[in-house]
């Protein structure tokens, strides 16, 4: 995927008094269809993850982290040490979303879905995804899971977040996706998101995903189909940030089931 373009000077809008707040520009939609999303799936097959170039570009990742100081967009802000999730600390963003987060949401789920039965289907779960976020977030608030999930996340120097799972409910999309708003090497040190892979009656398997500002990363939520010489086992995928050095590094998480 190219670098992106110039974004429209619309898309961040400042209202006087209440801060930044961000209108998703109209190529959002047009970016994520652009993408080679056969590269994607066959990255997901092969190691559970896929990135994807400058999907958001500076001016929009510097807005969104700009949010972070505000408190108007989000429902509620995690420490992750007093609940042993790591160091560092995070929001969840209130209904209704920023524009981009929302755009970001619905435009990348139909892409997904696809992967997600196939997935489904080849470890023998009867799950189904609908073809829209709307259908699927439907099935989420109908169980109960109404508080929405995506989030933003902040490390300083010293911070890190343990390896986890995003599981929120019954309903949980086994895909989810993280873009990272700092650059490496200008705004922090260290800090590199970390897969892991438990693979049955073997030694675990850790992968570093090298990521630039604006980047993307997709990958399971709790496991994915890995083809043996028996057929098809889960692995059961767990994901986090290695300790930062020195700086400053904000995250956007899309998360596509909601909470409980």
């Amino acid at each position: 995927m190219p670098p992106v373009a110039a974004i429209d000077q619309q898309t961040v809008r400042m209202n006087a008094g209440t801060g930044p707040t961000l209108a998703a520009p109209v190529n959002v939609a047009e970016r994520v269809g652009a993408v080679d999303w056969d590269r994607v799936s066959g990255a997901l097959d092969e190691r559970g993850s896929a990135t994807i170039a400058r999907l958001l570009a500076t001016a929009e990742c510097e807005a969104l982290s700009g949010l972070y100081a505000s408190e108007e967009h989000f429902r509620s802000r995690i420490v992750m040490a007093r609940h042993g999730f790591g160091r560092g600390e995070y929001k969840y963003f209130s209904y209704p979303l920023p524009e981009i987060v929302a755009s970001l949401r619905t435009s990348i789920y139909p892409q997904l879905a696809p992967i997600a039965n196939h997935w489904n289907a080849a470890m023998g779960i009867d799950v189904r995804y609908p073809q829209t976020h709307e259908e699927f977030i439907a099935r989420c608030h109908a169980a109960g899971q109404v508080r929405p999930t995506p989030l933003l996340l902040q490390y300083g120097a010293g911070d890190y977040n343990c390896l986890h799972q995003d599981l929120y409910g019954e309903h949980v999309f086994p895909l989810q996706l993280a873009i990272l708003l700092s650059e490496p090497g200008r705004d922090f040190s260290g800090g590199e998101f970390v897969l892991t892979e438990q693979r049955p009656r073997m030694q675990s398997r850790a992968e570093v995903v090298p990521l630039r500002q604006g980047d993307a990363v997709i990958f399971a939520v709790h496991h994915r189909p890995v083809r043996g010489t028996r057929g098809v086992y889960r692995v059961n995928l767990r994901h986090g940030v290695s300790r930062l050095r020195s700086g400053r590094r904000h995250t956007l998480g899309i998360i596509f089931h909601d909470a409980v």
